[in-house]
């Protein structure tokens, strides 16, 4: 199996991050493929480029960009001031998929979240990405908590 190498995302990856999220997209979105230089993709990669408790990852495989995820470190009062990692926006290109790599980019992030010092890991899967939920469970995580959200 071929190692993949990460990097923090550049502006200039996201038209690949961006085509990703559309690609994989469950649900309807406004996102815009054809414009990664969208002021408010820009602003948001500004955003989180400057917080020092997010990183944008992409995944590289023999030079060839292959995956994206996001890693946002919460510090809490919970669990005795634990930090916990939320990953969001785990996306393999459809090509690539079934081979191993997606387990690969979650162990990295996973010992990424353990360096950092973190105690808990989490992440929200869409209900119908069946598929996704048992290769979460494969990896040790466990669906005990049910998720909200609340367009604004």
């Amino acid at each position: 199996m071929t190692n993949l190498i990460f990097h923090d995302a550049r502006q200039d990856d996201l038209g690949f991050i961006v085509r990703l999220i559309v690609e994989d997209n469950v649900v309807a979105s406004m996102d815009e493929p054809d414009r990664p230089d969208h002021p408010r993709y820009l602003a948001a990669f500004n955003a989180i480029n400057a917080d020092p408790n997010q990183r944008l990852m992409i995944a590289e495989l023999d030079g060839e960009a292959v995956g994206t995820l996001q890693l946002t470190f919460i510090p809490g009062i919970n669990r005795l001031g634990e930090t916990r990692c939320l990953v969001e926006a785990v996306h393999i290109s459809p090509s690539h998929r079934s081979k191993g790599l997606g387990g690969q980019m979650m162990q990295w992030a996973i010992a990424e979240a353990r360096a950092r010092g973190c105690g808990l890991m989490q992440l929200t899967s869409n209900k119908s990405r069946l598929d996704a939920h048992r290769f979460y469970k494969r990896l040790g995580f466990a669906a005990s908590h049910e998720g909200f959200k609340l367009a604004l």
